[in-house]
């Protein structure tokens, strides 16, 4: 299995725990009483502050899995072997536990700082993935 592949599971992986989070604090409101199922609108804070920073975190990490998915698809569907499209993929996933971290750890100027770091890492590291692929194959 390619470093790339590995990679996206790895993101797949931490995008499920965060979503695993948000389900357990979910359904223990529920099942204790405390909210019904229907309480939890999606454009509406509900819950703890940290509690809807997993939350936020959960969702901005499905934003970017789709482009994630479909750089290392088609990498791996056109057999793109250069070690720097595997290597972006693990810069990837690391900027993304970074980003992550930051959303958990607070608003404040720092974290959100940090957090939009691992964002534009993410990002840079999208456009050089997709170079490869272009300069490449394509």
């Amino acid at each position: 299995m390619s470093g790339s592949i590995q990679a996206l599971l790895a993101f797949t992986t931490w995008a499920m725990f965060l979503g695993s989070a948000v389900i357990l604090y979910r359904v223990a409101q529920v099942l204790t009483g405390k909210k019904k199922s229907n309480e939890f609108p999606a454009w509406l804070q509900h819950g703890s502050d940290f509690y809807w920073r997993v939350n936020r975190a959960h969702l901005n990490c499905l934003e970017n899995l789709p482009i994630f998915a479909t750089l290392v698809f088609v990498g791996t569907f056109l057999n793109i072997t250069d070690s720097l499209f595997e290597t972006l993929g693990w810069v990837v996933f690391g900027a993304r536990l970074v980003q992550s971290s930051a959303h958990l750890s607070g608003g404040g100027v720092w974290p959100v700082n940090v957090r939009f770091t691992g964002f534009l890492v993410q990002y840079v590291s999208f456009a050089g993935m997709l170079y490869i692929i272009f300069d490449g194959k394509l």
